[in-house]
C-alpha cells in the first residue's frame, strides 16, 4: 500500500517538533521560580492526572503484575531521572545547547543495543558517534574557546543516557501493551518516585509567578503528551523510520524559539558543535541498502 501524506499527518509532525522543541525554553522559564526537583515533579503530576482522565476514557488495559516491576526501572529511567537531569542541567546551560546535547540520544541508543540487544552497530556507527562526541565536545567550549565541560553539561548527557536506556528496552512492551498504554505506564511510574520531593511543592507554587506556573503547566499538558500521541498516529501510517527522521529539526527549532521567546543568542560554537553533532547523529542512524538509502528508526525524545 502506498504511504501517502496528508494534512493530518503535516499538522502532527508540526506539532511533535514544535511541542518537543519549545520544552527546553519552558524548563528555563520554569526554574526562574521553581527548583529542578519541584518544576519535575509539578509537571509530570498535571501529566499524570490529565492521563488518568485518558485511561477511564478510553478504558486503558492495566499491565500485568509480572511487568510491573520492570514498568517501574523504565519509568524511572525515562523521566524521573531524564527529567531532573535535564531540568537541573538547564539551571546553567542554555536551552538551544542543551537540545543540541539531549540529540546524542540515539548515539547511547545505538551502543546499548549493540551490546544488549546484539544489532550490529558497525564502522558508520561508530564514525558518526565520534564525530557526534566531537560535536559535544565544541558545545562545551564557551565564548573564549576554552573548554568549559562542567556538571551541568554533564547532567544533560546523563540525561539522554537514561533516556536511550528507556527507549532500548521498551519495544517487547510496547508491542505489548501499545505505544499510549504503556507511555502512560511509565509516566505514572516517574511520577511516583518524583513523590518523594512532594513536600514544599505547594509552597513553591504559592510564591511562585504566574509566568513560570504557567509554563510548567504548558510542560505538563503538551510536551509531556501531546507529542507521544501525534508520533504515535504518524507512525500508524507511514512507518517507524520515516516519522521519526524529521524529529533531527528539534534541535534547530528550539534555539529558534528560545532565541525568540527568552533572548537566547546561541554562540559560534554552539551552532558549528550542534551541527556535527546532528551530522554524525545521521551518520550513525543511516543504513545503506542495495534498493535504497533510508533513514533507520531514531529514539523519540520525553521533554
Amino acid at each position: 500500500m502506498k504511504k501517502q501524506w496528508d494534512f493530518r499527518i503535516i499538522t502532527a509532525y508540526g506539532a511533535t517538533i514544535f511541542l518537543w522543541a519549545s520544552a527546553f525554553p519552558a524548563i528555563r522559564v520554569g526554574l526562574e521560580s521553581y527548583t529542578p526537583e519541584h518544576l519535575v515533579l509539578l509537571r509530570l503530576l498535571i501529566a499524570s492526572l490529565a492521563l488518568i482522565f485518558f485511561a477511564i476514557l478510553t478504558r486503558m488495559q492495566l499491565p500485568e503484575w509480572r511487568d510491573i516491576p520492570i514498568i517501574l526501572v523504565l519509568g524511572l529511567l525515562g523521566f524521573t531521572v531524564y527529567h531532573v537531569a535535564l531540568s537541573a542541567g538547564e539551571a546553567t546551560i542554555n536551552a538551544g545547547t542543551a537540545s543540541l546535547l539531549v540529540s546524542t540520544s540515539p548515539i547511547f541508543s545505538s551502543i546499548l543495543a549493540a551490546l544488549f540487544l546484539h544489532e550490529r552497530f558497525g564502522l558508520r556507527g561508530w564514525i558518526g558517534s565520534i564525530i557526534s562526541f566531537c560535536g559535544v565536545a565544541i558545545l562545551s567550549l564557551g565564548k573564549d574557546g576554552h573548554f568549559t565541560l562542567n556538571i551541568e553539561a554533564l547532567l544533560i548527557l546523563l540525561a539522554s543516557f537514561s533516556e536511550s536506556i528507556y527507549f532500548v528496552f521498551q519495544n517487547r512492551y510496547l508491542n505489548k501493551y501499545g505505544f499510549l498504554a504503556f507511555t502512560s505506564y511509565t509516566i505514572w511510574s516517574g511520577t511516583f518516585f518524583m513523590l518523594l520531593f512532594l513536600p514544599g511543592l505547594g509552597e513553591r507554587i504559592m510564591h511562585s509567578s504566574i509566568e513560570t506556573t504557567l509554563s510548567v503547566v504548558y510542560l505538563g499538558l503538551f510536551p509531556t503528551m501531546i507529542p507521544y500521541f501525534a508520533l504515535a498516529y504518524i507512525i500508524s501510517r507511514i512507518g517507524t523510520s520515516e516519522a521519526t527522521t524529521s524529529l533531527y529539526l528539534t534541535p534547530a527549532l528550539a534555539i529558534i524559539i528560545s532565541w525568540i521567546w527568552i533572548g537566547e543568542i546561541p554562540t559560534v560554537f554552539s551552532i558549528i558543535g550542534g551541527i556535527i553533532t546532528i551530522f554524525g547523529v545521521i551518520i550513525t542512524n543511516i543504513k545503506i541498502d542495495k534498493k535504497e538509502t533510508q533513514i533507520m528508526k531514531f529514539d523519540q525524545h520525553i521533554m
